[in-house]
């Protein structure tokens, strides 16, 4: 606390300021529209016939979109220079901009001839990846990622063990130099491409009749406890544990949302209070020559200088024209909902009265009587 102290700024209010105008709505949309025009663009270069005929406008679009980026960060890190750096997106912001400024340290410092410069400038596809800082929903999802690294890997490890034993196995099956299918397991690095395909279910059926040509006993059965183990098992159990890990995910980001709108209420209504505070008090200080040690008792002195003689100067809310307005509408909508009411009290009468004449009637105890005798 002492060190912060002891370095605090002097452009508090010009730092606030540019704040403000990073964390604006029109900046958010000013980025998104860079980094959107910048990906149609860089989609427009791959096709050299465009790129021939519009060289200017792809070059004044690179010099835009370098540009923004680079002030971005700058005023980023003009702003809060420490805590700048311990965000993960900000520093996929700063990775970017390295990979940004890599063609052109390439071609000034080694040439255009230098080997991996295509590298570098099919690399500028990451570019928007500055999208995901302005997306919640991607957001969300990396952060499932994030969670489900070591489920996943549990997964992907149980995988690749099961592929091991399959490899060594085909390999001693099917790998031999005379008449085995050497081309797709004649040894590890292959047979993990073709039980990669397997588990995918990616044309097994072609090298399944490899197998079958060669008339191997154990093929299908091998083929088809492979297939169960891997693809529906294994794939099946790697997508339970996104899905599962998504929805926890989804539940949490909710509930933080729904505990920053209301952190952001109650902030609203501190405001709010203090700013009444802050009236009170200054009617208070206008009060300078009363002795008053609290507002209550200033209104309670008030009180007591009231007399039922005095006279008060009322400015009748009735007489004015939007009330007389309202007040009509309100009587036209009490009148249509009383008469509607009269029309279901008819409706229920009538109603009542046939299920009275349906109802079998009983004959007088006296008629009665005179039947007995």
């Amino acid at each position: 606390m002492d060190v912060k102290r002891s370095i605090r700024r002097k452009d508090d209010e010009f730092r606030a300021f540019v704040k403000r105008v990073i964390m604006s709505c029109f900046f958010k949309i000013i980025m998104i529209s860079a980094v959107g025009s910048n990906a149609f663009f860089t989609a427009l270069w791959t096709s050299y016939d465009i790129r021939y005929r519009l060289f200017r406008l792809l070059e004044f679009s690179e010099i835009f979109f370098v540009s923004i980026c680079t002030s971005e960060l700058a005023l980023k890190i003009y702003v809060d220079p420490t805590d700048y750096w311990k965000d993960g997106y900000n520093m996929l912001d700063v990775v970017i901009i390295i990979i940004t400024f890599l063609p052109y340290a390439f071609r000034r410092f080694l040439g255009k001839q230098f080997t991996y410069l295509h590298v570098a400038d099919g690399m500028q596809s990451l570019r928007i990846l500055k999208l995901i800082r302005y997306s919640q929903g991607m957001r969300m999802m990396i952060t499932a990622m994030r969670q489900t690294v070591y489920t996943v890997a549990s997964v992907l490890l149980l995988l690749f063990l099961l592929m091991y034993i399959f490899g060594i196995l085909g390999f001693c099956l099917f790998g031999s130099q005379d008449g085995g299918d050497y081309d797709n397991w004649g040894n590890l690095a292959v047979a993990f491409f073709t039980l990669f395909s397997l588990a995918t279910v990616d044309g097994w059926t072609d090298l399944q009749k490899q197998l079958d040509n060669r008339d191997f006993a154990l093929s299908r059965a091998f083929t088809i406890i492979f297939i169960l183990l891997a693809s529906f098992i294994f794939l099946n159990m790697f997508v339970g544990v996104m899905i599962r890990h998504t929805e926890d995910s989804i539940k949490k980001f909710e509930r933080e949302l729904m505990l920053e709108r209301k952190m952001t209420l109650m902030e609203e209504k501190q405001v709010i209070l203090q700013r009444e505070q802050e009236e009170v008090s200054r009617l208070m200080h206008m009060q300078k020559n009363a002795d008053c040690k609290s507002f209550s008792e200033l209104v309670e002195n008030f009180k007591k200088t009231l007399r039922h003689t005095d006279p008060m100067v009322l400015d009748d809310f009735g007489t004015s024209l939007p009330f007389i307005d309202i007040y009509f509408s309100t009587l036209d909508y009490q009148d249509m909902t009383i008469h509607k009411l009269q029309e279901l009290y008819y409706e229920i009468v009538h109603v009542l009265g046939l299920m009275l004449e349906d109802l079998p009637q009983k004959k007088p105890q006296s008629l009665e009587k005179v039947d007995e005798k």
